[in-house]
């Protein structure tokens, strides 16, 4: 539902042009952004990219397709090799990109069916020099994509249910679920109709395709809350209410970025069958009350953090609904903090899953291939990835898990990794993003080998996210130890690559309160050569000085910034 452009309220109006929300009549675009969103919709790239660019090649693109609307479709330009990190910030685009691009496949609740799986893999191979990484957001990117390949790729992948439709761009990107969805023993509920019911009503509808900035959701049932909901800007959590009824506790303006915030909660509980309309309310709502003017101002974390989750909720159902959510509990705190499903568990149905642990989420087409032939010989075929860059092989014989696991270990992926490869994550990094200032998955997987080396038998689940700008896509505010790429002093004096650190963010679950962003000590920097020795030296002290059962976050909360340094 759309609020008449004459309606708002002078007094909430910001100086002369306001924030740009369209609910209060200002529809004039306040920036570029917002006008190359008013000359065209997103979504009608896709038919000049069938009908021009793929035929007439790379130099043919009009820049405001190229550097903007082809996100729409899961399209961006990667970073040209050979550009250093201390160029990031000084070179425009047109010299920073390359002439391939980065092409994202979402993967709404992180369920993949073998088919799908092996389509991915013979892409990667045929016309992305096979490369392949799994997201934190459950989605799998390719690079080294070029232009012309794209109507072949598309073809490939819809036509075995797959899509890069929204996967970037100011949408509704990927939701978010449980890779167990239906299948774990103590699932709350099955969100799969629910986020089924969302992409196949709303992604690619013109009626969302344009919002203020990019727009992530998450609905799960999860009693691990795997799906983060903390950190979305639209979340639907599993709950049980007093009456014994399954639905979702609802949450709004979660989001990290260079001004993390930590999601509210309305006190709503959504029934099943409500989910699709109160999410379609909710993304209405920010496409209209959205504050548009300033970029870094567009996300609606800062629409919550002004208006409070009471105003929002009654503006959601008075304006956007039309009726009364009733008011429901708090989700429980998950019973403990891994939410990655690493390893071998129950299904409800008497199988197993499987969750193994890509280095940092890398893989390769030639991977992905042998993943999708161990799922069919061991399981359904079905595989599943995680917000953690992990994947799950799902429907196994429990006399089979140890066969498959030891397959599994054959090829580079361990179901029972080391507690440094199970909990480190990093983003895409300087190697193919033109934002990045560091090298980040071959230094994270470079520092898992350290510390596999230096701390033998290291168990305790301490999260270290690597992230290679302040953009925080490899969510560094809420792990144990946070890394933000930037430039540091090197020994003699010059700039090198090197890490800002954080200490100490957690994610706890249930009604968000004991959750908490990463201490920053004045001037805790590391260089990218110092790395290992930096987190060898913290994890010994923490060994050293923590107490029976204290978690790392809890330790630094308490640790002098000495012992942090």
């Amino acid at each position: 539902m759309s609020v008449p452009e004459s309606e708002g309220t002078p007094s909430v109006r910001i100086g002369k042009l306001g924030e740009g929300q369209w609910a209060l009549g200002y529809r004039e675009p306040l920036n570029k952004n917002e006008e190359m969103k008013r000359n065209d919709d997103g979504l009608n790239v896709r038919r000049r990219i069938l009908e021009i660019y793929s035929r007439y090649g790379f130099d043919s693109i009009d820049p405001a397709d190229l550097r903007g609307r082809f996100r729409w479709y899961g399209l961006y330009t990667q970073r040209r090799p050979g550009i250093d990190g201390g160029k990031t910030a000084v070179l425009e685009p047109e010299d920073l990109e390359d002439r391939y691009f980065m092409l994202r496949i979402r993967i709404d609740g992180g369920q993949l069916d073998h088919a799908q799986l092996r389509t991915i893999a013979e892409v990667s191979r045929r016309y992305a020099r096979g490369t392949a990484d799994v997201t934190d957001r459950q989605n799998i990117q390719l690079h080294w994509v070029q232009i012309q390949d794209v109507p072949a790729i598309w073809e490939a992948l819809e036509a075995v249910g797959l899509s890069t439709t929204e996967a970037c761009g100011d949408t509704p990107r990927v939701i978010l679920g449980c890779p167990l969805a239906g299948i774990a023993a103590d699932e709350i509920i099955d969100a799969t109709p629910e986020i089924a019911a969302i992409t196949d009503r709303y992604v690619g509808d013109p009626e969302f395709s344009n919002l203020p900035r990019k727009f992530k959701s998450s609905v799960s049932g999860c009693a691990a809350q795997c799906a983060i909901h903390e950190i979305n800007d639209v979340a639907f959590v599993g709950v049980v209410n007093q009456a014994g009824e399954s639905g979702y506790d609802l949450w709004v303006g979660g989001g990290l970025s260079t001004n993390p915030m930590i999601g509210r909660r309305l006190g709503a509980f959504v029934r099943a069958g409500q989910v699709p309309e109160v999410w379609a309310g909710v993304t209405g709502l920010f496409r209209d009350y959205g504050y548009r003017r300033l970029r870094h101002r567009a996300r609606i974390k800062f629409l919550v953090a002004d208006w409070g989750p009471e105003k929002f909720r009654e503006v959601l159902e008075k304006e956007y609904l039309g009726y009364a959510l009733p008011d429901g509990p708090a989700p429980a705190a998950p019973p403990h903090g891994v939410r990655d499903h690493v390893g071998v568990h129950q299904q409800r149905d008497g199988n197993c899953y499987v969750g193994f642990a890509p280095t940092v989420g890398r893989l390769s087409g030639e991977a992905l291939d042998v993943i999708a032939g161990l799922a069919a010989a061991y399981g359904s075929g079905r595989v599943r990835t995680t917000t953690e860059q992990k994947m799950v092989i799902v429907d196994v014989p429990p006399d089979r898990t140890e066969a498959l696991v030891k397959d599994l270990d054959q090829a580079g992926l361990p179901a029972r990794p080391s507690a440094f490869r199970r909990h480190t994550m990093a983003c895409t990094g300087i190697e193919f993003c033109k934002l990045a200032i560091t090298e980040t998955k071959a230094r994270a997987a470079d520092l898992i080998a350290e510390l596999e080396r230096r701390l033998p038998g290291f168990e305790v689940p301490v999260t270290i996210n690597v992230n290679g700008c302040p953009n925080s896509c490899a969510r560094i505010q809420t792990a144990d130890i946070g890394l933000k790429g930037s430039l540091v002093t090197g020994p003699d004096g010059t700039p090198v690559e090197g890490f800002q650190v954080h200490l100490g963010g957690a994610l706890s679950g249930g009604d968000g309160t004991g959750s908490g962003f990463g201490r920053k000590l004045r001037g805790l920097k590391t260089t990218a050569e110092d790395l290992p020795g930096y987190v060898e030296r913290i994890l010994r002290r923490f060994q050293a000085g923590r107490q029976p059962g204290e978690s790392f976050a809890a330790w630094t909360a308490r640790a002098t910034d000495q012992e942090l340094t």
